[in-house]
């Protein structure tokens, strides 16, 4: 599999194969998982917010359970605040996948149960950050992605 070079700075991943399999580490989930695409973009993205955001491992989880409506989705990746409360949600595309309005209803709906301070959609190339602004039902669109404070 080529891996595409991805749209993030200061991003290096543990990569490895194991029985023709390639892996990637994921620093959260604390283990190897099998490269796909869209684990290529959750790995760049987690790495990144790290690194370069300063949020804390500890504070992120990955494929967290959201139940909506009576269904059991998983959001790709949810940032915590220092008090635990869910401040971010991220959705990840594979590089290919073109980030349209119907990628915006997912993570909606994610929100709708967790009613975060930011999304951010990304396939990797291309990145958007919102702030939810609950007062009036609006979004802000940013131009970067916000610091850990």
């Amino acid at each position: 599999m080529d891996l595409p070079k991805l749209n993030f700075n200061d991003v290096n991943l543990k990569v490895k194969v194991v029985n023709g399999i390639m892996q990637v580490f994921d620093q959260v989930r604390k283990k190897y998982i099998k490269i796909t695409p869209e684990e290529w973009v959750r790995q760049h993205i987690i790495c990144f917010l790290h690194k370069t955001k300063n949020y804390p491992l500890g504070l992120i989880s990955v494929e967290k359970m959201v139940k909506y409506n009576n269904l059991q989705t998983r959001a790709d990746i949810v940032l915590y605040d220092r008090n635990g409360s869910p401040n971010i949600i991220v959705e990840c595309k594979a590089p290919n996948i073109k980030i349209t309005q119907s990628t915006f209803n997912q993570i909606a709906r994610y929100n709708f149960k967790l009613r975060v301070n930011f999304l951010i959609v990304t396939n990797g190339m291309t990145h958007y950050c919102c702030k939810m602004n609950y007062d009036d039902n609006s979004v802000d669109f940013l131009d970067d992605f916000p610091f850990f404070s």
